[in-house]
């Protein structure tokens, strides 16, 4: 008999980026444990893809055209969700973009856009679902659990990253804050860490020689991640297996950063 935490029929879950990688690797875990799932995305091909891989699983889905970068969109965004599925009980800020280039040669301009949707989005994101989670609580209806996905970049040295490893170091300090501030709503909240990961913003690397001889080849797994080594993680977060879990980072690289 399955762990009866692990099912979470009856929830709701929302994934921003949620139409590839690591976003829809969480989104077809949630999906396969009974979750009703949302997630956004921008490109109409990604998301009819995702939306029928999900549908596939047999809950409902809803699958939205969200900017991250608008503050009003992303309100309008979690507030469909509630108004279509009547709650919201897991949101995984996990949109973002990458930032490379020389340090002394960066723009504001790029370094704004990098700040804009890897950071200010996770806190649009994160209050709307809060205020939601919180009036529940209020009304006798306590829980919920946020994750956001940072990077391994947030603890490393990331030489032509520093935008973007910014940002991702700026996540977790806001996730610590909402775990404590909002623990007494029964709010959980938790940071992903990922490693070398085979996705849409990695694709360049993936296929350079060099890259893949030195730096994967130091991967103690020696393959790149995959969107589906996040399912597992998700589904715990948003189970009430994870309950009493919160302010907890948790580090998915094939063990690249112990080694």
């Amino acid at each position: 008999m399955a762990y009866k935490p692990f099912d979470l029929t009856g929830k709701v879950a929302l994934i921003t980026g949620g139409n590839g990688g690591i976003g829809l690797g969480m989104a077809e875990g949630l999906a396969a444990s009974g979750a009703k799932v949302a997630v956004w995305g921008q490109n109409p091909g990604k998301n009819a893809k995702a939306e029928a891989a999900l549908k596939a699983h047999g809950v409902e889905v809803l699958v939205q055209a969200v900017d991250v970068a608008d503050e009003a969109a992303v309100v309008a965004g979690v507030a469909e969700v509630i108004k279509t599925f009547g709650r919201l009980d897991f949101c995984a800020a996990n949109a973002g973009i990458g930032g490379g280039g020389t340090f002394d040669e960066m723009t504001t301009e790029k370094w704004r856009r990098v700040t804009t949707v890897n950071l200010d989005a996770v806190f649009w994101t994160f209050r709307e679902a809060v205020r939601h989670m919180k009036a529940r609580a209020e009304a006798g209806d306590a829980g919920g659990s946020l994750v956001v996905t940072s990077s391994t970049s947030a603890i490393h040295g990331a030489p032509r990253n520093e935008a973007y490893a910014s940002t991702k170091g700026g996540v977790l300090a806001m996730v610590r804050g909402i775990a404590v501030e909002y623990a007494r709503y029964g709010v959980r909240a938790n940071s992903i860490l990922p490693g070398w990961i085979a996705t849409d913003m990695t694709a360049g690397a993936q296929g350079n020689d060099k890259f893949n001889d030195q730096v994967i080849r130091r991967v103690p797994f020696r393959r790149w991640g995959e969107g589906e080594d996040f399912a597992g993680i998700a589904v715990y977060l948003a189970s009430d297996a994870s309950r009493f879990h919160t302010g907890d980072s948790f580090v998915i690289d094939g063990g690249y950063t112990i080694f």
